[in-house]
């Protein structure tokens, strides 16, 4: 199992992945400019975190759809504008409401859609609960993870686009992990980036 990180360089970025806590579930990490020297096909995994800038990955859509169409997964977490770089991607963002959680009793609305998914032994609800970016009208066929207040998807795994499979979210779970901020975004990370590791490896999700 080989796992690839693109590195952009911001703050954020370097506390999640070389930082002790999680740089042993990257096995090599690039700048998005590295991609076009280097073999995608060694790696099972291509890790995309949270805000990536959109114009540094666009010139290597090319390389992306190629490397899905070989069977590739790619994971691409939130704020990254992936429609630039990654195919069938369709988002729409919606109001952020920071501070939700101060109101006695509120609920976000995030709710896991498929409680089977093994995803969802290593995390929670509260684990992905903590404010939206927006959703996405996916693919017919995805399967779709979670889901917002109005039932619409922000986690999903595509397996019906390319020949590879696109785990997609638009949580941002590294940007906040990365500012201190937010410990739900921890216990996201703490979950997912193992079940990255054990599963995505496989022929299919699980």
């Amino acid at each position: 199992m080989s796992v690839l990180a693109i590195h952009p360089g911001a703050y954020y970025h370097i506390e999640t992945l070389e930082a002790p806590r999680y740089r042993n579930h990257f096995d090599r990490l690039v700048r998005p400019e590295e991609l076009p020297s280097t073999e995608l096909s060694e790696h099972q995994v291509l890790f995309i975190p949270c805000r990536t800038p959109a114009d540094r990955m666009a010139p290597h859509a090319a390389q992306l759809r190629a490397y899905l169409d070989r069977g590739g997964t790619i994971v691409a977490t939130g704020e990254t504008a992936w429609e630039a770089f990654l195919p069938a991607i369709h988002f729409t963002p919606q109001p952020t409401n920071w501070w939700w959680w101060l109101t006695e009793g509120a609920d976000l609305g995030v709710r896991i859609a498929a409680p089977g998914h093994s995803l969802f032994e290593h995390l929670g609800q509260a684990d992905l609960t903590w404010h939206l970016h927006g959703w996405f009208d996916p693919p017919e066929g995805v399967e779709v993870l979670a889901v917002n207040e109005g039932g619409k998807p922000i986690l999903y795994v595509d397996e019906v686009t390319t020949a590879g499979r696109m785990v997609i979210t638009s949580l941002d779970p590294c940007f906040h992990h990365g500012s201190h901020f937010m410990p739900a975004t921890t216990r996201f990370l703490d979950g997912f980036l193992p079940w990255m590791r054990k599963v995505l490896d496989k022929g299919k999700s699980e």
